[in-house]
């Protein structure tokens, strides 16, 4: 991450495909993703986060969105149910009511991934990220794929922008690029942001 002209290692992001099961009867993708800051950052500002999406398997919907935070000494658990109207949620079930074909943020990713962008000009999407439903859209950049070194080695790899909008006006201080290589995975290799406190470059290491 980098902020002004200093640049340091803020964190390290994991991403992981848990299970393919069955979700109240849908079958569903279990994805998870973790954060932690580290060095000195972490000394500032420690920070164990973890993220959990439950998404249907065909369709690439968000089924279940859950964030259990810990951040700087203070615990913050939530899940949200989502809530198209199409089917009936239980009681006592937190849910976020939301539009047909929802994604949350883990499950925006894996769509991203799934998306044959040789014949797809333009994605348009609602993600809700546990506090605001949001219109994000992805567009492919144009030109041919590009050689991109990062720690994990050296990838043949093509870039989606991606930017916000909420009822209707661009979120014009976040945007990303993700770049996504040219493999049967569709490994997301390289992320590029802009942050209302700077700008961030989340590079890929290797599977653990």
């Amino acid at each position: 991450m980098s902020a002004g002209q200093f640049t340091v290692k803020a964190a390290e992001l994991q991403l992981h495909v848990l299970e393919r099961r069955s979700f109240f009867g849908r079958p569903a993708w279990h994805f998870r993703a973790t954060a932690q800051t580290v060095d000195t950052v972490r000394i500032l500002y420690p920070l164990d986060d973890q993220f959990d999406s439950y998404t249907d398997a065909a369709r690439l919907t968000s089924l279940q969105y859950e964030m259990y935070l810990q951040e700087a000494g203070e615990k913050q658990n939530r899940t949200w149910r989502m809530d198209t109207g199409e089917e009936a949620i239980p009681d006592g079930v937190s849910a976020a009511k939301v539009i047909p074909g929802t994604r949350d943020p883990l499950g925006f990713i894996y769509l991203l991934r799934a998306t044959d962008w040789k014949k797809t000009p333009e994605l348009r999407v609602p993600v809700f990220e546990g506090r605001h439903l949001y219109d994000v859209e992805a567009k492919p950049a144009p030109g041919a794929a590009v050689s991109l070194k990062v720690p994990a080695g050296q990838f043949n790899a093509s870039a989606v922008h991606v930017r916000i909008f909420e009822r209707g006006r661009e979120v014009t201080d976040t945007k990303f690029t993700v770049w996504l290589a040219n493999d049967a995975g569709r490994t997301p290799v390289l992320i590029e942001a802009e942050l209302p406190i700077g700008s961030a470059r989340v590079e890929f290491t290797g599977r653990r």
